[in-house]
């Protein structure tokens, strides 16, 4: 090798590599070496395309193992800051997504339209807790988070080879098993082969929109309802129509009305604990409904995504129109992302045994099978009794708060005027235009939810969703009450 080039070699090792690695510092060397060439990256101190040190050369002026070094390089290439080239090397890449996507200019949420797809986006923007009034998840601090984690570590010790293979189209059979018992409970009678598990509540209302909607065709939801199934069933070419949602269910006479005019496909519901209302359906209503889709020959799809929230009939009345109908005429949903993990999308459809096969066929030819693992979880937490344990829990911390929440609410001007004594959320009346509102308190940092993302008709509304878990604030509290009254 010549001077000239032995020089260049050294030139090029002494700006790619670390000045010191530190042994004593707690940080692996790994992530020392990656995080300096990031930084050298960063900061332009390593050119794009330039070759890197090869692995032996770093490692002999490091005094670290090849391994490290091949381990860091790997780590970097996987961040986009290096790429390997078959047989000459690692190189710097022409344009690092990462320092890209750190120095692309960000738009605010704030500055644009409100909307489904506002509200959804800024949910997975990180807020503390209390400052998310409008937020659909529970606090963090409330869920067991160990108890998820101790059933991931022991399914990843149990089965290994099984977490390496497709699970099962229709949902692992122990679950599916242990669901009927849960749907036992509430008076559903259902065989594990008519329960089919997906990837949380809204992937079960996709398949079932794929299943029965055409593009022109009418669903009916309630009106306020969940609002991220207005844009999924939009996409799939439907027409959306509101059915006016009363403390104790829908108005059947706009029911009745609505089903002879527009022959829906299906109504979707929540039965117990509306959202965004926590209202629940009467016996009577129940009834009535059951008869018009008979009538109307419409199919009633039950989400019940709330339903362990809910103290049980005994202490409050609760009626499920699967219960009336035993999975004839009756979808029914249920899942677990609000009671256990956001992140552990595990929810389920139970229906008759034919439709049962076709929407596992659907889901199959979507996205094969939902994760094995989560469902895995699920059932040992179900099966050894830790479940009824926790949701007793957040039964008595949603108990424990509401009633005060409410009392502040009132106090800094938002009026209650629809009884909730269950569930997480109070649909208030601010008494002026919540998406102005709205807008005013993403400038604060705070995040609420308006009431015109919950209609269909997305119109203006004065109304708007708390949820009682994450009203604490105080800075919240003092903003209300500056603002109430004045947005317009």
């Amino acid at each position: 090798m010549t001077n000239t080039a032995s020089s260049r070699k050294s030139a090029a090792l002494a700006i790619a590599a670390p000045q010191v690695l530190s042994r004593d510092s707690g940080e692996s060397l790994v992530d020392q070496i990656v995080r300096s060439i990031e930084a050298r990256i960063d900061d332009k101190l390593l050119r794009s395309g330039a070759r890197m040190p090869s692995i032996r050369e770093f490692a002999e002026q490091q005094r670290v193992s090849r391994f490290t070094v091949v381990e860091a390089y790997d780590r970097l290439v996987a961040k986009g800051y290096l790429e390997s080239r078959r047989g000459s090397g690692f190189y710097v890449r022409e344009r690092s997504p990462m320092t890209a996507a750190g120095s692309a200019r960000v738009v605010e949420a704030a500055s644009q339209q409100l909307d489904v797809v506002w509200l959804v986006r800024n949910m997975f923007r990180q807020y503390p807790a209390q400052q998310t009034p409008g937020s659909g998840l529970l606090p963090n601090a409330w869920l067991d988070g160990e108890m998820v984690a101790n059933g991931l570590r022991a399914i990843s010790r149990q089965c290994q080879t099984l977490l390496l293979q497709y699970g099962n189209p229709q949902g692992w059979l122990p679950l599916r098993q242990q669901l009927q018992l849960k749907l036992a409970e509430l008076e559903i009678a259902a065989t594990p082969e008519q329960i089919v598990t997906t990837s949380g509540v809204t992937q079960a209302l996709d398949l079932i929109a794929r299943q029965f909607a055409s593009p022109g065709d009418t669903i009916f939801v309630d009106d306020p309802a969940w609002f991220l199934m207005f844009g999924s069933f939009a996409a799939h070419g439907a027409k959306v129509v509101g059915i006016p949602r009363l403390p104790d269910g829908p108005d059947i006479a706009k029911l009745a009305e609505l089903a002879a005019l527009h022959r829906p496909k299906f109504y979707v519901i929540n039965s117990v604990l509306h959202n965004p209302t926590s209202t629940s359906l009467s016996a009577a209503k129940a009834f009535q409904i059951l008869k018009i889709a008979e009538q109307h020959d419409f199919t009633i799809v039950e989400d019940d995504i709330y339903c362990d929230l809910h103290p049980g009939s005994a202490v409050q009345p609760a009626t499920r129109i699967a219960a009336l109908d035993q999975l004839n005429r009756v979808i029914y949903l249920g899942g677990f992302s609000k009671t256990l993990a956001a992140n552990l999308r595990v929810g389920f459809i139970a229906t008759s045994p034919e439709m049962a096969i076709r929407l596992s066929d659907r889901k199959m030819l979507s996205t094969l099978t939902t994760s094995d693992i989560g469902e895995r979880v699920v059932y040992k937490i179900l099966s050894e009794g830790h479940y009824r344990k926790h949701v007793d829990r957040l039964r008595g911390k949603l108990d424990g708060v509401r009633d005060k929440t409410v009392k502040q609410m009132e106090r800094v001007g938002l009026a209650v005027d629809i009884a909730t004594p269950a569930g997480m959320f109070v649909w208030a009346d601010a008494g002026c235009d919540t998406n102005v509102l709205t807008e005013k308190a993403m400038q604060e940092g705070y995040l609420l939810a308006p009431g015109s993302l919950f209609s269909p008709s997305q119109l203006p509304s004065t109304r708007m969703r708390v949820n009682v878990a994450n009203m604490g604030d105080a800075g919240m509290l003092r903003f209300l009450e500056k603002h109430i009254g004045t947005a317009s």
